[in-house]
């Protein structure tokens, strides 16, 4: 789907954008449109809100992870939405701050975890 950012967050929030056209560079996208118009801790209350919702909506509620959408929220805010590593190594990314051990615990799934292993950026 080819939408513009207003029809964007509009499908996001009912449900209408399908599952499968909600993948890592939509949760991106989504992030970066709050981080545009709210400060960081509001955008990533309102992009955690907005992908429990949607994933809810598709049946996929288990497959939220807080920690992870929060640390890459962080990472964006630092880095810009087009950073190569944040769109297309967001796993490694990721590893240079948290063991996978910690993100594996149910803990990081439901609320935020700081990093274990590198600080995430201020």
């Amino acid at each position: 789907m080819n939408l513009d950012d207003a029809q964007f967050l509009a499908a996001v929030a009912d449900g209408s954008l399908p599952a499968s056209d909600f993948g890592h560079r939509q949760h991106l996208r989504l992030g970066w449109l709050h981080l545009q118009t709210a400060s960081l801790e509001v955008a990533i209350e309102r992009t955690c809100a907005d992908i429990t919702r949607f994933a809810t909506h598709h049946g996929a509620h288990a497959k939220f992870h807080r920690t992870i959408t929060e640390a890459l929220l962080r990472l964006m805010a630092a880095r810009g939405p087009n950073d190569a590593a944040l769109v297309d190594n967001a796993r490694g990314l990721l590893a240079r701050h948290y063991s996978p051990t910690l993100l594996a615990t149910p803990e990081a799934r439901l609320r935020f975890q700081p990093p274990d292993l590198m600080p995430l950026p201020a």
